[in-house]
């Protein structure tokens, strides 16, 4: 059991990880550091994006618009924090 919890541990640190590169991403990509016109950017931008949109849509349709402010990867971040104690806590 305890192999498991390492396995489900690894994998939303790694997802936590997509989360916050795709924020960065997606910020660079808004303040034009990055070319989104270059093909590899694109690509790891989209491969970001379909990775972290299915998790994230959810949360932005509840939480309120904050004058163009995506706060919805932070909330999902902590969210998973708290799954990850959670599930230590109760089954580690």
């Amino acid at each position: 059991m305890h192999s498991l919890l390492n396995l489900v541990d690894t994998l939303i640190t790694l997802y936590i990880w997509v989360l916050i590169v795709s924020a960065i991403m997606s910020w660079l990509a808004a303040l034009n550091v990055v070319n989104t016109q270059n093909r590899f950017v694109y690509a790891v931008g989209d491969v970001l994006y379909r990775a972290t949109e299915p998790a994230l849509r959810p949360l932005r349709k509840v939480i309120p618009n904050l004058g163009g402010i995506d706060v919805s990867p932070v909330v999902l971040i902590l969210g998973l924090v708290f799954v990850r104690s959670l599930m230590w806590e109760y089954l580690g």
